[in-house]
């Protein structure tokens, strides 16, 4: 189907003919006050009777065919056209070749606009030029005035056949923004429906599975498909498209999951300059390294990633027995920098900071990264 016979489209034209037709009501008055006001000029009373008659049946059944969409043909539109022509070409039959003023006048805008509405500025400047040349040709002399109004229809046609048409642009793209916002918020509510009750139900299985006399085989196709479940909502989010230079931090992240890691984000883009990023998830990295080193190779880590207007939090969690006191200070005496360079280093460079918090109950990075000045940040 053609943009311009979409319901938006059709909505936008359906307007333009209403308000056409209070013009054409408009411009009917006035052709035929002027008619009967100079009366006079017509070879006969009763031609000018006769044309004021045409120009009220004709109006009135334009008003009528063109409120129906499915009547708005080429057929019509020539009709329309053409009537408006005639009634110039029968000027100098009706008032002597020396005229001054036309039978039908301003009536022959109805006709003009009705063109630019339905053809938009093609139909605007071939009505316009068709009018404007058949007007001054019939003239013996053209003045200033008689100029202008000719100049009026060639120039006026395509410009509001322009204007409708940006109208109805804005109209698609409108009704096009709604479909993506109505379908994006659909696709947020099922994928929080999903991760409320699915992803949950399969973490739990997994990890049961894991246990003591569990079921080690459905503990491990329960986190493939948690997995892939993730990885499929993941795509279907909104907003995954980041600019030039930039990168989505949450799908970054999301490609540090695994079996034993889980990985939670806003279901937006949470776009970051590529450096900042990439510093961000290696630095995120290194602290799920310290996991599978210090706690075991099938230790549980939890990775959320929240965004706020002026920077981001990256917190990384396991449920291991926690650092015991007195082992970083060492390990830094030792040259063992992996804390202090990989995690700390990073984000001190990106102007954020990195705390730890650790426990009987586990450890926990918490990264918090500004947004304002990482474009000035200088890749190392």
């Amino acid at each position: 189907m053609s943009a311009w016979a979409s319901p938006a489209a059709i909505e936008v034209e359906s307007s333009l003919f209403r308000a056409l037709a209070v013009l054409r009501v408009v411009v009917l008055v006035n052709a035929i006050g002027l008619t009967a006001y100079r009366a006079g000029n017509y070879v006969s009373v009763t031609a000018a009777i006769v044309c004021g008659l045409v120009m009220i049946g004709w109006t009135a059944f334009a008003i009528w065919a063109y409120a129906a969409p499915s009547r708005r043909t080429a057929l019509l539109v020539g009709a329309d056209l053409a009537i408006a022509l005639g009634l110039l070409l029968v000027t100098p039959l009706l008032k002597g070749p020396g005229f001054h003023a036309s039978v039908p006048g301003f009536w022959v805008s109805g006709a003009l606009l009705a063109c630019a509405i339905h053809y938009r500025w093609v139909g605007g400047l071939l009505a316009g030029a068709a009018l404007a040349a058949v007007d001054l040709g019939l003239r013996e002399y053209i003045d200033q005035s008689i100029y202008g109004n000719a100049f009026l229809l060639f120039i006026g046609g395509p410009v509001v056949g322009y204007m409708c048409e940006s109208v109805q642009r804005m109209a698609l793209q409108r009704d096009e923004a709604e479909r993506a916002a109505a379908r994006a918020e659909e696709r947020t509510r099922l994928a929080r429906a999903v991760h409320d009750g699915v992803l949950q139900v399969l973490a739990l299985v997994q990890r049961r599975g894991g246990e003591l006399d569990g079921d080690a085989e459905l503990g491990r196709l329960a986190g493939e498909q948690e997995r892939e479940l993730r990885a499929l909502i993941r795509g279907e989010q909104p907003g995954r498209h980041p600019g030039a230079g930039m990168v989505d931090l949450a799908a970054a992240l999301a490609e540090l999951e695994t079996g034993n890691v889980t990985v939670s984000g806003p279901a937006s883009a949470v776009e970051l300059p590529a450096h900042a990023a990439e510093e961000i998830v290696a630095a995120t990295g290194a602290a799920l390294d310290n996991v599978r080193l210090h706690v075991g190779e099938d230790a549980r880590a939890w990775v959320l990633l929240q965004a706020f207007p002026d920077h981001v939090e990256v917190s990384v969690r396991d449920e291991g027995p926690g650092i015991p006191d007195g082992r970083l200070a060492e390990a830094e005496r030792d040259g063992r920098l992996g804390i202090v360079g990989s995690i700390r280093g990073r984000i001190l460079d990106l102007g954020g900071t990195a705390e730890l918090s650790t426990g009987r109950t586990g450890t926990e990075w918490e990264l918090i990264v500004p947004r304002r000045g990482l474009e000035k940040v200088e890749q190392r």
